[in-house]
């Protein structure tokens, strides 16, 4: 074990940056991370085509999104990045990897940004009818600007308290479902089995569009292995994150799936409207209980968009850092990068301003293009484990913390999982677009990253 895990925080490759997060921010970070807004609001679409077997689509994405964040843990905890996959991609392949993954991870980020405090602001102005969505967006974006441009702190104070609603409501919820499907829930009779008999009620096609609409739902994991760079000992917040990572979705994620499903209709109407969990709570009977989840919700959005400028802001970063971006981005003060965050926020409101003015081109665009950036990332991190673990192994063996199971199969079953995600994708028209899209903007920056590694060398050189 390295001496790493017990004494002072170890060097990472932001030392600049502060270490202002406390191992309790972490470990709710890690915690609340995988209750991500996807999971509330985009499970109802995947319900409704899938039927009951999304407990089986979620299962299985699930258990590939298990084996990339091992092998992401097992490279972020042998070298804390704030760059985390980026950093990685370019010590693994090449400073065109780690341009590509990057800056496409950025616009992703930033992006969602947007999408987010667009969900969050119409949940709001249903609230107060007659205020302006895109003034709540603006609202919500000067607070969360202004609370990562403060300290690093902030953004974990922010975001323990967020995840510790999250995980309290997603538990009570649980707690309430099996009480109900056991029967002993007061006012309430058990549905039994009746709702699950049409397990695939559109075959095939429906689970494969249940299993493309859960893998989305898992983006945002990654947080903590970014976050984790600027925390008191890097090595022992990746390692306890990711050891816990199973539980964690097999427990809200798919756990929560099976609850709705045996409670409600996969059928009804409500699923889609209202959101599975306001569907399931109104199903319960619970006076009050859909508004109320309405409000974790909310609460959900806030929360990523929080996570988003702050990871957008550190992948920016570290990529200036690195000397793959403008210099600008790299000016730190009080341990903060803040035009990085600025230019962050900025980009993420101009993404909501787009989809006023230009909804049906421009807008549709950019979201076509970060379709499947998610799946471009975890591609590049378990090409980049693979050739790292074999060099880890020979040259700092007292670094590997954590270990990918079964190396190197594990790591090429996933990529497997990977391709048959791209092959299904570009089955379903709706996806196909996304796919292409993202490929495009993915061709464009590797070509960019690949000049641009070849003009440094022969500047270097």
């Amino acid at each position: 074990m390295p001496s790493t895990t017990t004494g002072t925080p170890p060097s990472t490759d932001d030392a600049s940056l502060s270490h202002g997060l406390k191992q309790r921010h972490l470990s709710m970070i890690a915690l609340g991370g995988v209750i991500g807004a996807g999971l509330f609001v985009g499970s109802g679409a995947g319900i409704a085509a899938a039927g009951p077997s999304i407990v089986v689509a979620y299962a299985l994405s699930g258990l590939l999104v298990m084996l990339v964040m091992r092998m992401l843990g097992e490279m972020s905890a042998a070298h804390p990045s704030s760059g985390s996959f980026s950093a990685h991609a370019e010590r693994a392949i090449g400073p065109w990897a780690g341009f590509t993954v990057g800056w496409a991870f950025w616009v992703l980020l930033c992006t969602a940004v947007g999408l987010e405090g667009i969900g969050a602001a119409k949940i709001v102005s249903g609230w107060l009818p007659g205020t302006p969505e895109w003034a709540w967006v603006a609202l919500f974006m000067v607070v969360f600007c202004g609370t990562n441009l403060a300290a690093v702190k902030n953004f974990g104070e922010f975001e323990f308290w967020f995840a510790a609603l999250k995980v309290g409501a997603i538990t009570l919820f649980l707690v309430l479902g099996v009480l109900a499907i056991a029967g002993v829930l007061p006012g309430t009779d058990s549905p039994g089995t009746s709702h699950l008999t049409d397990f695939m009620p559109n075959g095939g096609e429906g689970l494969v569009i249940g299993l493309l609409a859960s893998v989305f739902a898992y983006g945002g994991l990654e947080t903590v292995t970014i976050a984790a760079a600027e925390s008191e000992n890097p090595v022992k917040g990746v390692a306890s994150a990711v050891r816990t990572a199973m539980w964690r979705i097999a427990l809200f994620y798919v756990g929560s799936m099976a609850v709705i499903v045996t409670l409600v209709p996969w059928d009804s109407k409500e699923v889609v409207e209202k959101g599975p969990y306001v569907a399931a709570l109104d199903e319960l009977g619970i006076p009050g209980a859909g508004q109320l989840m309405n409000v974790v919700v909310l609460v959900a959005l806030l929360s990523a968009m929080n996570a988003n400028v702050y990871g957008a802001s550190r992948i920016g970063y570290s990529l200036v850092e690195r000397g793959q971006g403008p210099k600008v981005l790299g000016r730190v003060s009080g341990g903060v990068p803040r035009i990085a965050v600025l230019a962050s926020s900025v980009f993420g409101f101009l993404c909501v301003l787009l989809s006023y003015w230009r909804p049906n081109d421009v807008f549709a665009w950019l979201l076509n293009m970060i379709g499947a950036v998610i799946l471009v990332v975890w591609i590049f991190i378990a090409v980049s484990q693979l050739r790292l673990r074999r060099r880890l192994e020979r040259e700092t063996p007292e670094k590997l913390v954590v270990r990918m199971w079964a190396f190197p199969w594990l790591t090429w079953v996933a990529l497997a999982g990977m391709a048959a995600v791209f092959v299904l994708m570009a089955r379903e028209p709706d996806t196909r677009v996304q796919l292409y899209s993202t490929g495009a903007m993915t061709l464009v920056l590797a070509a960019v990253g690949y000049a641009w590694q070849k003009a440094r060398a022969r500047t270097e050189g």
